[in-house]
């Protein structure tokens, strides 16, 4: 009888992080539900830049570049390669300062995201080979043009980063990823923003700053609930006290997001023609999207901070959080949509 009761007993112990996990001890983990969410995030991710183009563009009388919906998928991928690794060093970066902090971490998806960047920064890349047309075939790609245009250069700096991102994550020192993922920053910054533009250096650090802020908040996010659960960090104070320590970050980081957004809307849009282009232009319209997502993914980071406030169980703030992740998903995609998008007139 002591024996059968001290058993129990090492059972019930041993299974109370399923317990506190809201999962039955003995079943598995709810890696089907999590698989299914995936699989619809990625579904929707793809859609957004496949078929916005056309759906933003209706009745405006803009005309849509050749091949928009795939390039504006090619840059979802792209922005989501960059935003992994980016809050995977950020969040280890957090990590460091907690106090009494695990070393276990979760296992890094930075190579799975470098390769991923790279396959879809070369198919930018033959884009731009190609005079800014979708390709045919191989023969209409001309490679050496690229050294020739300013997009050119920018679109195999990109391509080389990522190469140089996936190598250094699977080196020894794998922070030293930040030079190349800031490379990329810079490129697309200076893509984003031609040399005929008016004020390009203006804009060009609007959308660095901008950029940086939203990877680190975008990337972090998930690496922060995937270290969350880690046994380690699950069952000690450590778990609160880095979700705490993100969400203060983030706060600043949606702070310097909203702030460089609203600025740059502005250069683009004048401030007594904004409702009329939020509207009435294929531009407006996904930002206006993009807008409410942005609005959406701070009240549910709300939800989670107040959760957290009111418990010392990380566990407990997971779910806003989670759905955090899902919006944040489509914020990524929208805003590759908006690259793919006729840039809106001064009026």
């Amino acid at each position: 009888m002591t024996l059968t009761r001290r058993t129990a007993e090492a059972t019930g112990a041993a299974d109370e992080p399923e317990r506190r996990l809201g999962r039955r001890p003995g079943r598995p983990g709810g890696g089907t539900g999590r698989a299914v969410v995936v699989l619809v995030l990625v579904t929707v991710g793809a859609l957004v830049p496949l078929f916005g183009p056309r759906v933003a563009l209706d009745g405006t009388g803009e005309a849509a570049a050749p091949g928009s919906g795939g390039i504006a998928l090619l840059r979802a991928v792209l922005l989501a390669a960059l935003c992994v690794p980016a809050g995977e060093l950020f969040v280890l970066w957090l990590a460091r300062r907690v106090p009494g902090a695990p070393p276990q971490t979760p296992r890094s998806w930075a190579p799975w995201a470098a390769g991923a960047g790279l396959v879809a920064a070369l198919g930018l890349a033959s884009v731009v080979a190609t005079g800014n047309l979708v390709p045919d075939s191989p023969a209409d790609i001309d490679v050496g043009g690229l050294y020739e245009t300013r997009d050119g250069r920018l679109a195999l700096l990109e391509v080389n980063a990522f190469a140089a991102a996936g190598l250094l994550a699977l080196s020894r020192r794998p922070a030293a990823q930040a030079l190349p993922l800031a490379a990329i920053v810079v490129a697309e910054a200076l893509r984003a923003h031609p040399t005929t533009e008016y004020g390009p250096l203006v804009g060009t650090g609007l959308t660095v700053v901008h950029l940086t802020c939203a990877a680190l908040w975008a990337g972090g996010l998930p690496h922060v609930l995937r270290t969350l659960r880690t046994r380690a960090w699950r069952t000690t104070e450590a778990g609160a006290t880095l979700l705490g320590l993100y969400a203060r970050v983030a706060a600043v980081l949606l702070a310097a997001v909203t702030a460089t957004g609203v600025w740059s809307t502005l250069r683009r849009m004048p401030p007594d023609t904004v409702l009329d282009q939020l509207t009435e232009t294929a531009y407006g319209r996904a930002l206006l999207a993009k807008v409410l997502l942005v609005t959406a993914v701070a009240a549910l980071a709300l939800w989670a901070r107040l959760r957290l406030r009111h418990t010392t169980d990380p566990l407990g703030a997971c779910a806003p959080a989670r759905a955090e992740v899902a919006v944040l998903a489509v914020v990524v995609a929208v805003s590759a949509l908006l690259t793919a998008l006729p840039v809106p007139i001064r009026w």
